[in-house]
């Protein structure tokens, strides 16, 4: 099992969970609750997967913290 990392935010206008698989083209979806966008990346992912291993666009590396006075 290949394991993807997703960032997901919170649309201020909907309420939405908005997720995404960064650098992979296509792997993005939403959702009203954090197991709602979980469970349709996976769906997404999977129908991608479906035409074989992606080629990624960038590679995740983290998120970091940024202090501004």
């Amino acid at each position: 099992m290949k394991v993807y990392p997703a960032v997901i935010e919170r649309c201020p206008k909907t309420g939405l969970f908005v997720g995404f698989v960064p650098g992979f083209p296509g792997a993005h979806s939403q959702g009203g609750t954090l197991d709602e966008v979980n469970r349709n990346l996976h769906d997404v992912i999977a129908m991608l997967l479906e035409d074989g291993e992606p080629v990624l666009e960038s590679e995740f590396v983290g998120v970091q913290n940024v202090a501004v006075a």
